[in-house]
């Protein structure tokens, strides 16, 4: 199909006549906000179901290979579906990670057979996926990894623990970073790198409850678990080099993903309409001047970012800070949803206090959840602190100290 200005209007109002069409009736239970809080068998049942339609309508991995299950199409398409999905406000897909970081990962550096084996899976949400490189001894310092992966054979054996393995109570599969030689002379290059099977003896996973009382976090612990020593990817010693290329699908630095959207879709848009209808001194939010100010600010950041796709292919936009716009993305996405929640919030005054199922909470306390559930993403995948130094020194080129 030739890319156009033509085919991809007639394309978009394919996409949303689709949405509107097949978009799944509301649950009688609550909803995650994303795949970090999916802590039940209703919820991930109706959010694979939305995938595995979302696939089998060819709205998913549009711009990945044919060969591998995806459309072969050029990337533009699956933009505007991901826009679609945005504006229409449907259930975000599953398969986070295996969707954004697993795939990607897979597609640019794994073998034809690899290929073969994982991707059709990863797209029709059949081979969930979680990420096991975080321990609970080592916090965001992924290189001092103890966790230990012994060769045997045709097998490693595998002891220790990951922490904040979302999805790990429903996944097949684990992105693993463990350690295989830890004599290697320096920490980096005794890691190495494993499409790990969940299912093997050994491996138990434990739900952990979040503060919102929501579970999706997860703590995986390996006890002598064997693993086919083909979960080795690449070579061993190689593990540092691919976690670091796992993260930047993760934080969205380098394109690739399979598209649908991986949250809630939330906007200023949303906010404005709460300040219409919250009052605050005897009258609608948005009637304050200061109120709106800050609605408009938001609203300038939030346009600012959706046009941040076009602007990075503009060169004479980005010659002087090329990697800027990419390399700053997460950063950027995560702590505008952060403080617009809170901004969400603070427009309550007292009701703020109220939470999910009170009948008295403003939006169903909807605001005050996701204002808690918003840190989740300015933590995982480098914290917003990481994330601050990475655009300080990568692309500004400040001094580390």
């Amino acid at each position: 199909m030739a890319e156009s200005a033509v085919d991809l209007t007639e394309f978009r109002a394919e996409v949303v006549a689709w949405l509107r069409a097949n978009k799944p009736a509301k649950p009688d239970f609550l909803l995650p906000e994303t795949f970090m809080e999916v802590g039940t068998d209703s919820q991930f049942q109706y959010l694979k179901e939305w995938q595995q339609s979302v696939y089998e309508a060819g709205y998913l991995g549009m711009a990945w290979p044919k060969e591998y299950g995806g459309g072969g199409m050029p990337q533009a398409y699956q933009d505007v579906v991901n826009a679609e999905m945005s504006r229409e406000s449907v259930p975000f897909v599953p398969n986070t990670i295996g969707l954004n970081w697993a795939g990607p990962l897979i597609l640019a550096i794994g073998t034809e057979a690899e290929k073969q084996k994982y991707i059709r899976g990863i797209l029709s949400a059949d081979d969930i996926w979680c990420q096991g490189f975080s321990e609970p001894d080592n916090g965001s310092d992924l290189a001092a990894a103890t966790t230990r992966a012994v060769k045997d054979g045709d097998e490693y054996v595998l002891n220790g623990s990951k922490i904040w393995t979302s999805l790990g109570t429903y996944a097949k599969y684990m992105i693993l970073l463990a350690r295989t030689n830890p004599e290697a002379e320096n920490r980096y290059a005794g890691l190495s790198y494993f499409l790990a099977p969940m299912n093997s003896p050994g491996v138990d996973v434990q739900p952990i409850r979040k503060l919102t009382g929501e579970y999706g976090f997860t703590q995986t612990f390996f006890t002598d678990a064997r693993i086919p020593a083909s979960s080795l990817m690449g070579n061993e010693g190689e593990g540092w080099k691919i976690a670091m290329q796992t993260l930047t699908f993760e934080r969205g630095a380098t394109g690739g993903q399979a598209g649908g959207l991986s949250m809630h879709a939330m906007s200023v848009s949303d906010v404005v309409e709460l300040a219409r209808t919250t009052m605050l001194d005897g009258q609608p939010a948005i009637e304050d001047p200061l109120i709106r100010d800050q609605l408009v600010q938001f609203l300038l950041e939030e346009q600012g970012d959706r046009l941040c796709n076009s602007r990075a292919k503009i060169s004479q936009l980005t010659s002087e800070r090329p990697t800027a716009i990419p390399m700053s993305s997460k950063l950027r996405g995560t702590e505008h949803r952060r403080r617009l929640c809170q901004f969400a919030v603070k427009l309550q005054g007292a009701n703020a206090a109220r939470w999910v199922g009170d009948r008295q909470a403003i939006a169903g306390g909807m605001w005050q959840r996701s204002y808690f559930n918003s840190f989740s993403a300015t933590i995982g995948g480098g914290t917003s602190q990481v994330q601050a130094n990475i655009v300080g020194e990568r692309v500004l080129g400040l001094p580390k100290d």
